[in-house]
Formats: C-alpha cells, sequence, structure tokens
C-alpha cells in the first residue's frame, strides 16, 4: 500500500522518481505526485488514476531540482483526486506518507483553531502542518520531527523536503516500512529495496521510530528516544530488472509460469536431497516441545495456512487454531505457554499480521514467520524466518508467494512430525521424494493454459461463480474464488462440497457455473455426490481433476481441465495452478486490469 521513493541527488531527479514509482506500482495506487526543491521554491506535480496521468502532468509543467521525493497513493481518508494526492505541501515543506494518522481529526481541529488552512480530506496534511507550524515558528527541521513524531498516533513512513533546505530530506519510520539507500554522491529514501534497485545496492532498513537525516553525504539515524544510532547497511539483491514482464502479457502471468523454478528453489532450501531428509534454517528452541499451533494470515496467506491445518494436524498429529489477523487480536485469543504462532505474509509488513504477531510475542508464543520478504518487519521479529525464495511479486493477486508458501508450510509440517516421533526416517523420505515432484507436476498443469484460455469466455458472462472442494481443496476453493473476484471483478465464493446443500444450493441455477476441485482419491465420490446435486438443479460444472478422476465424472460438465495424477501431499500446490489460470484468463476476457485491480493493495499496511 502506497510507495515512497526520495532522492538527495546529484543530477535531475524527477524522472528517477517516476521510475522508482513504477517499481511500486505493484503495491497498488489510485494517484501518485512528485515534489522536487528548485530555485528556493517546492515544485510539486500531482494527478489522480495510473502513473501515465502523472509522466503526462510531468511533461506539460516539468518538474526541475536534484532532490525530491514522490508517491503513490491508495486511498484511505478521502477520494482518489488530484487535491488529496501525495506529495502534500505548505509554504514550508512538502511530504509523503505510507500508513494512517488514527487520531488525525483531533490534530486537525486544534491546527485549524491555531488558524491552519487545509486543502485536502487526508489525515497526511495534518503531519505536514504540524511540522509546518514548527518550522515557521523557528525550530529546525530535526527539532520539528523530533516535536511532531510523538504527537502521532497510527502507522506512518515518512519523507519530508523543506523549503528553506534544500539539500536534505527527513524520513521516518513507524509500523510502515523505510529504507534507506546510500550511492556515490547520492542518498535515497524508499518504502522497499525494489524502489531503490536502479539507483543502489547498499541499504540500511529503519527500526521501530527510527527517523533519519538524508543529504548527499549519507545519513544520520537517530532512534524512538532521538538518540543517535547506527543501523547495519546490507546488500539488497533486488535486482534492477527484476520487474521486467519479458514476452509475458501481464505480471500476474509471468508469475504464475514462475512456479515451478521458485517452488523448486524454494523447496531445495528446507531438503537435504542426500539423506531425503527436512532441514529448517537454525533457531534456538526445541520444536518437538511444542504443543499447539496457532497459524494467523490475511487473504491468500491466509488460505495457505487452512491447507497448512491439515498438513499439522495430520502428519505431526499438533493441534492448530487458524484466524484471520484483522480478528484475532480482538477476540481475546487463548494463548497458552509453550505454543507456536506462524505467521504467513508475502510482503512480511501487512499491518493485521504484523500487529498479531507482536500481540502474540507479547503473551510468550514462539514466533515464525514465512514471508517472501527476509528483511521484512516480520522477519526481523520472528524466532524462526522461513524465506519462501519466490523472488518480487509484482502482481497485486498472489500466486507464486502463494505456491511457496505452501511448500515451506508442508517442509515445516513434516519437519515437525519427525521431531515429535509421528513420522519415522521411511514416511520423511517419502515426503520429501513428493515434495520434489512438485516442480515438474507444476510444468504438467501449466501445459494445459491454452485449454484454459480457450473455456474462460465460458465463465466471463457469469455474475456469480461457485468454488467447491473437499479436505485440502477446500481452501483452494476458497482460494480460486478470491482470485476470481480480485482480478475479473465477478462475484464468487468457494465452500467445502458437503456444505452446499446446507444453504448455498439456493443460489444453484443454469446461470451459475461451478468449478469443483477433486482429485481422484478418497473424497473424490463423495464430491462427485455434491456435483450430481448441483447438475440437477440445472448447474453448469467444471471440473478439475486428474485423468481417473475426469474418466468418471467428466460427462456432461461445462467443461474440463486435467491435472497430472500427484500425491495428496502436493495436490494444493498443483491444483492451485488451475484456478489462478482460470482467474486470469477471465479477467482478459472481461478485460480488466489484470496486475493492479482496482481497490486494492499489494501490501496493506494500515489496519
Amino acid at each position: 500500500m502506497c510507495g515512497i521513493i526520495g532522492i538527495v541527488g546529484k543530477e535531475e531527479v524527477a524522472d528517477r522518481l517516476v521510475e522508482g514509482l513504477r517499481r511500486m506500482e505493484y503495491r497498488g495506487y489510485d494517484s501518485a505526485g512528485v515534489c522536487t526543491l528548485h530555485g528556493g521554491q517546492l515544485i510539486r506535480r500531482r494527478a489522480p488514476g495510473k502513473l501515465d496521468n502523472l509522466v503526462r502532468e510531468l511533461a506539460r509543467d516539468p518538474a526541475p531540482g536534484q532532490v525530491g521525493i514522490a508517491h503513490t497513493r491508495w486511498a484511505t481518508h478521502g477520494a482518489p483526486t488530484a487535491a488529496n494526492a501525495h506529495p502534500h505541501a505548505t509554504d514550508a515543506l512538502a511530504l509523503v506518507h505510507n500508513g494512517i494518522i488514527e487520531n488525525f481529526r483531533q490534530l486537525r481541529e486544534a491546527l485549524t483553531a491555531r488558524g491552519r488552512t487545509f486543502e485536502s480530506e487526508t489525515d497526511t496534511e495534518v503531519v505536514a502542518h504540524l511540522v509546518s507550524e514548527l518550522v515557521e515558528g523557528g525550530a529546525t527541521p530535526e527539532e520539528a520531527v523530533m516535536q511532531a513524531l510523538p504527537q502521532l498516533r497510527g502507522a506512518f513512513a515518512l519523507a519530508i523536503a523543506f523549503r528553506q533546505y534544500p539539500d536534505m530530506l527527513i524520513g521516518a519510520r513507524l509500523g510502515s516500512p523505510l529504507v534507506v539507500g546510500y550511492g556515490e554522491g547520492e542518498t535515497y529514501l524508499g518504502s522497499d529495496a525494489l524502489a531503490l534497485a536502479p539507483l543502489t545496492q547498499q541499504i540500511c532498513y529503519l527500526d521501530e521510530g527510527d527517523w533519519v537525516v538524508v543529504t548527499r553525504d549519507g545519513s544520520r539515524i537517530f532512534d524512538k528516544n532521538n538518540n543517535p544510532v547506527e543501523r547495519e547497511v546490507t546488500t539488497s539483491g533486488a535486482s534492477a530488472a527484476a520487474i521486467e514482464k519479458g514476452n509475458y502479457r501481464h505480471f500476474m502471468q509471468k508469475e504464475i509460469f514462475e512456479q515451478p523454478t521458485v517452488v523448486a528453489q524454494t523447496l531445495h532450501s528446507y531438503i537435504r536431497q542426500l539423506d531425503q531428509s527436512v532441514a529448517l534454517p537454525a533457531f534456538d528452541f526445541d520444536l518437538s516441545q511444542i504443543n499447539r499451533v496457532t497459524i494467523v494470515a490475511c487473504g491468500t496467506s491466509y488460505y495457505a495456512g487452512m491447507v497448512a491445518k491439515y498438513w499439522f494436524e495430520q502428519f505431526a498429529r499438533l493441534p492448530v487454531d487458524i484466524d484471520v489477523a484483522s480478528e484475532f487480536r480482538y477476540r481475546d485469543p487463548v494463548l497458552e505457554p509453550g505454543g507456536l504462532a506462524i505467521f504467513i505474509s508475502q510482503s512480511g509488513e501487512t499491518a493485521d499480521t504484523l500487529a498479531a504477531l507482536r500481540h502474540c510475542k507479547a503473551h510468550g508464543q514462539t514466533i515464525a514467520v514465512v514471508v517472501n520478504v527476509p528483511t521484512s518487519s516480520m522477519a526481523r521479529e520472528a524466532d524462526l524466518l522461513l524465506p519462501t525464495h519466490a523472488g518480487p511479486e509484482i502482481g497485486v493477486a498472489s500466486t507464486k508467494a502463494f505456491s511457496c508458501q505452501l511448500a515451506v508450510l508442508a517442509a515445516l509440517a513434516a519437519y515437525m512430525a519427525v521431531k515429535r516421533g509421528r513420522m519415522d526416517r521411511a514416511e520423511e523420505a517419502e515426503v520429501v521424494r513428493h515434495l520434489l515432484e512438485a516442480p515438474a507436476s507444476l510444468n504438467a498443469a501449466l501445459a494445459h493454459d491454452d485449454e484454459i484460455a480457450a473455456m474462460a469466455h465460458l465463465i466471463a458472462p457469469a455474475r456469480v461463480v461457485l468454488y467447491l472442494g473437499r479436505g485440502p481443496d477446500y481452501p483452494l476453493a476458497l482460494e480460486g474464488a478470491l482470485k476470481l473476484k480480485e482480478i475479473s471483478y465477478i462475484h464468487a465464493e468457494g465452500y467445502a462440497s458437503g456444505e452446499m446443500k446446507h444453504g448455498p444450493i439456493a443460489l444453484i441455477d443454469e446461470a451459475v457455473p461451478v468449478i469443483v476441485l477433486a482429485p481422484s482419491g478418497p473424497l473424490f465420490e463423495k464430491t462427485v455426490s455434491n456435483m450430481q446435486e448441483v447438475r440437477a438443479r440445472g448447474g453448469k460444472i467444471v471440473l478439475i481433476s486428474d485423468r481417473e478422476g475426469l474418466d468418471e465424472a467428466g460427462e456432461g460438465c461445462l467443461a474440463t481441465i486435467e491435472m497430472p495424477k500427484v500425491h495428496p501431499l502436493i495436490a494444493p500446490l498443483v491444483y492451485a495452478v488451475p484456478v489462478q489460470l482460470l482467474a486470469y484468463h477471465v479477467a482478459c476476457v472481461k478485460g480488466t486490469d489484470v496486475d493492479q485491480p482496482r481497490n486494492l493493495a499489494k501490501s496493506v499496511t494500515v489496519e
């Protein structure tokens, strides 16, 4: 959600600021803007809608200068208009903000009473006026920031440019990430390393509550108590080429087809092929003593956790609670000593999940995180870091991150089963063998892309689509429905197959396609019975199964999608592919914005 970039440079910055914003389009946004410092003036350009609108604005009215800040906004307070777009400015400064200021109304009322005039509906503008008021009263920028930050409640990453101090920027973070980058005679601020990748590989991550003064010579970092501190400078590893689509039409399509490679990369970091065993990164606690698992996540990551619940209970015989992060703290969960809390997040910065993590940590839980960004806030606060190695995921609708999450969680479930004495060496070797088969099976599933594209026009006219699955395929049904909603804007729901007759069957008629995920196996016959209930009421079935399942139940379906025959352990990874491809091709038929669907953000950094 929202993207920030700032440059204190030795060359013109406007084009580079826009390029940085392009690298953060995946985060989701609905307006954009830049502000540069030149000739003692703040030069600000903003536009609603896509970044190309800002580019046209800059072509009509350039923004010269060697220092500047830029922002892509995802609307929270106020509609996505030019007036509400960042940067927000006063006579003294311009400011960009990622996050949410929870006490903005009280601050705005107080500032208005003191004569400040507001131009927008946003919470962000109160920060600009708060700091401006202090600067106009004689405070230095550093003093003004020190006095203003303690007055803010909520989450923020800030970058501030000061009109009378044209060779510096100030950044600050609390609850939202902010990165400092170091170049030759230039220094940068960014929401993530990917935004800075073309500029520098040398970065440091600000800790919670840090603020920083950035000049061409480097940075001075202060902690939440305003004490000077040093933060480790690391090599980011973010590729300047990572956001190229190559020959693919969309990033989402590219990322779907990357899954065999990234799942293989992920599994190889958790498996010792020499002795066919599962291994984890180093940690200093005893997993065999864990007596309960709590899984917390949002959206697609939550569905990965639902699949993992089946695995942990089946293999490790561990009781598992699972909750959506936005609800978790507010129901005051019972967290017994000796529990393991697992948090799943692509970005590692999801606000609800991060808050839940800190709640569990405060209640004595051991913390494990499954993340795609190993330098994220969640990663840094974990007792056990489990990276997914999916690489940058640009499409807002998660695909390869989901399959890599499943791979990590399957390995973790097997590892805990071994440590708890629930799985012997022969069984572990068998699990490893099946996990290592997953990349080839993913490739086999992708080979049916043309067939899925050819039948997408049958689904595109629908107003409602239902997905059904049993066992671990139930979370896949939920994920398939979410994908269709996210990028095609068709209302879709996922159900456990056996629940169809407990209410949802009332929705069935000839206009409602029903997508059934049903690999052959012990649960197949029961799912076929549910299909017959749908068929008897005129429902149009799309059956996703292997050849054995299609031969038995594929007759009379609206369409069928063949999957390879796989072991039940890896079936969720493999069956993720057709539901992703179906959503993708339906969205293409409908002409929606696949990579940046309306109203969605990649990383939700506010509650």
